[in-house]
């Protein structure tokens, strides 16, 4: 099921009229928690072997280092983790790699298949990986010290909003919410579908539309002239945005309804001037992740400048890895680590104007030189291979202009850009405009509100497109 889908509102209802007539804390979290699983297993009943055993293994090195904080029980844990991992979602790229190392050699006939390796990567194993790490990692620092019982273990792992692809959370973010949850809440209710509908239209009314046009023009990226290699770009760009944004806006509506609060995930990252403010504006939980557990373990900013940057750089490289198997996602990560190092390094030369009108010029030249950079970025994680990668970067910096007439682009891809623009640069924190303004919402003139109401349902029926699957479902 996907958020999207009418399955899923059918799904949902039922769940939220069972979960209204619990009438215990137990019935309600025995509620959600098997309506997560039946979430989970709508994809592939087989997905649930594994996170069966992965959940229950991994509560049986919790409750370990809950009692002793034993080193080498973090360590067993750490390594069993990532090593299955590494085995179903990296063992196809190896693969890959050595039969092309070996056909570079003069060796084509290696009698190596990858091709076995791809149906085995469970729905969100990277994100539900790092849930039960982020615990066990947490509790060996004493930096979470509750008692999690194996209930609340379960609901914390297997939440529906968040399990598939975010946002990612750490214990202290929801286990006290999952041990307390209350019935349900008109507020809550109300709170939780503004946010989802907002998320809702980022997903059916821009991504899935831009993901049209997107597929369109990186089918075949030999017809792709300077302009149409940018627009290629530009499209994927607010497609990922548009779907990730609204996937994340969509689970912390619906947990909201449960009357839980998730983190925000995004806060305008294509506004950011810097790769810095970028990553703290975009997947702001992985981002933060990545912070709390890998670059602060490799040692953070603690041991001189040469070792920071190569830890910023690892973390980065390693993040990237983390998207997908293959070449593509490693540069993509180590791009933006060598983006991070650079501004890390000449940071202290950076002007600092003092004249509004200098600031606003300097503010507008950082900007443009970060959307470039981002744009960049995504033609390595939109790509197939790193070769056509390169053939559309070349493409963006007119070194390889195309002859051949560039693919024509839907009628209404520019009011769709336009759209986008006013949204993402000067959109309101859907998030925030639900908690804070419902009560003055709710006070506007009946007719106000029913003419917004009725253009957000026209918009969705007008440019809606098919219902796509979640672009970070993959990862």
């Amino acid at each position: 099921m996907i958020f999207s889908q009418p399955i899923f509102f059918v799904f949902l209802a039922a769940l939220l009229c069972i979960y209204g007539l619990c009438r215990t804390q137990t019935e309600r979290a025995m509620t959600l928690l098997a309506g997560s699983l039946i979430f989970y297993a709508s994809w592939k009943p087989a997905y649930l072997i594994l996170l069966v055993l992965s959940v229950s293994l991994n509560y049986l090195f919790y409750s370990a280092l809950a009692r002793t904080r034993s080193k080498r029980t973090l360590v067993v844990a750490l390594v069993l983790n990532l090593a299955l991992l590494g085995s179903i979602k990296y063992l196809g790229m190896l693969i890959d790699t050595a039969i092309a190392i070996a056909a570079f050699a003069g060796q084509p006939d290696t009698g190596l298949d990858s091709g076995w390796t791809h149906w085995a990567l469970p729905l969100g194993i990277s994100f539900y990986t790092f849930h039960m790490l982020s615990v066990m990692i947490d509790v060996y620092r004493g930096e979470w010290t509750t008692r999690i019982s194996f209930r609340a273990w379960w609901l914390y792992i297997s939440f529906f909003p968040h399990m598939v692809a975010g946002p990612i959370l750490r214990a202290s973010e929801l286990v006290e919410q999952l041990e307390k949850l209350a019935p349900l809440q008109a507020r809550d209710l109300k709170i939780g579908a503004l946010i989802f509908t907002g998320g809702l239209i980022k997903k059916i009314l821009f991504a899935d539309n831009f993901a049209g046009v997107a597929d369109e023009l990186w089918a075949d990226t030999a017809k792709l002239d300077t302009a149409t290699a940018w627009l290629a770009v530009t499209a994927f760009a607010l497609q990922i945005y548009f779907d990730f944004s609204g996937y994340s806006e969509m689970a912390i509506g619906l947990a909201r309804a449960f009357g839980v609060t998730l983190p925000r995930n995004f806060r305008y990252p294509y506004i950011s001037r810097n790769p810095q403010e970028f990553w703290q504006r975009w997947h702001i939980t992985l981002s933060r992740w990545l912070r709390d557990y890998l670059y602060v373990s490799l040692g953070g900013n603690r041991a001189g400048k040469v070792r920071t940057l190569a830890n910023l750089m690892i973390t980065m490289v390693l993040g990237g890895l983390w998207h997908g198997a293959a070449w593509t996602f490693v540069i993509w990560g180590f791009l933006h680590g060598a983006w991070l190092v650079l501004h890390r390094l000449v940071q202290p030369w950076l002007p600092r104007p003092q004249a509004t009108a200098g600031q606003i010029a300097w503010a507008g030249l950082s900007w443009g030189c970060s959307i470039v950079m981002v744009w960049v970025t995504w033609v390595f994680f939109r790509a197939g291979s790193v070769g056509a990668a390169f053939e559309v970067c070349a493409r963006m910096a007119g070194l390889s202009g195309s002859t051949a007439q560039a693919p024509e682009i839907r009628s209404y891809v520019w009011l769709l850009t336009v759209l986008t623009c006013v949204l993402v640069l000067l959109e309101s924190s859907i998030v925030t405009f639900a908690a804070d303004r419902l009560e003055r919402w709710e006070k506007t003139h009946p007719v106000l509100r029913g003419t917004v109401y009725a253009a957000m349902v026209l918009s969705l029926l007008f440019f809606g497109g098919s219902t796509q699957r979640f672009i970070y479902f993959d990862f």
